[in-house]
């Protein structure tokens, strides 16, 4: 097998709904009927969501945070960076969401059957609750800031009303799928993807000095100490563990639309889409 069939998947054989003609000639040639734009395209659009989902890790602060921080004193010259880092999360991705669907079980549930011993498996459980704890401070924290900044709500009942939307939002998944909160994450990734267009339309760049940054690096840059920290500060704000247990625990709802090979090639390119987005949003 090709490593090109490896990494999307190997094509499936069988066939949709086809004329006889169609259907026959297909076998004549030893191929299966290529499907209409259309058809592709409507596949693709029932596989978008767990990917944009995803992406909602690689928009955050600590992203911003770092992104600022490089184009404040180096300028586009570190946007090679960015596009490096975003790289590896797209891989890591496609290898969450061959674990997920061609496995069919998540990152964690995996972790736990291959670690037998308990005096392995329970302090990564044990780490892996304290990881939680802390991005979610961070998330419930910002919700709050962003009430008080936008409404003037208090901080400490912010932080009352972000659990709280999160609890109802969360409950009412189990009785309607996990269809509505991944068209609602869609929008509002949508949303800062448009805003953020704007302000780079607004802000008029140097395109060039773009492209030489994200293609053609200065290497010399990397000599100084604080450009190495904050380039080790992107990857590791783009690159997360969580997203990985995250992605390949959502893309199984996908299990049974489409052959599993088929449905590894759809999801990876769902989550290559949202993150190429992300990425935009990043650089």
């Amino acid at each position: 097998m090709s490593s090109r069939k490896w990494f999307w998947g190997a094509e499936n054989g069988s066939t949709s709904k086809v004329d006889e003609r169609t259907g026959l000639l297909g076998k004549a040639n030893g191929v299966a009927p290529q499907e209409s734009r259309w058809q592709i395209a409507k596949k693709l659009l029932s596989f978008l969501g767990p990917g944009f989902v995803v992406s909602v890790g690689y928009v955050d602060p600590g992203n911003w945070a770092t992104g600022l921080e490089a184009g404040a004193k180096y300028k586009y010259e570190l946007l090679s960076i960015i596009l490096l880092a975003n790289l590896m999360a797209m891989v890591l991705q496609h290898l969450a969401v061959r674990l997920g669907i061609l496995g069919e079980i998540d990152l964690a549930a995996a972790t736990r059957k291959h670690l037998k011993s308990p005096w392995v498996w329970v302090p990564m459980w044990l780490l892996a609750e304290v990881a939680i704890i802390a991005c979610d401070l961070a998330e419930v924290i910002g919700g709050a800031i962003a009430l008080k900044l936008l409404f003037g709500v208090p901080v400490v009942l912010g932080i009352l009303i972000t659990v709280l939307d999160v609890l109802v939002f969360l409950s009412g998944i189990g009785s309607r799928g996990f269809r509505p909160l991944e068209l609602v994450i869609v929008v509002l990734v949508a949303i800062v993807g448009g805003c953020f267009g704007i302000e780079v339309w607004l802000a008029k760049p140097e395109y060039p000095s773009i492209f030489r940054g994200m293609f053609l690096p200065d290497l010399s840059v990397f000599q100084e100490q604080h450009a190495l920290f904050v380039s080790l500060g992107i990857i590791g704000a783009t690159v997360m563990p969580h997203n990985l247990y995250l992605h390949s625990g959502i893309v199984q709802h996908r299990l049974g639309m489409e052959p599993p090979r088929e449905a590894v090639k759809l999801a990876t390119w769902d989550s290559s889409i949202a993150l190429f987005l992300a990425f935009l949003v990043n650089a």
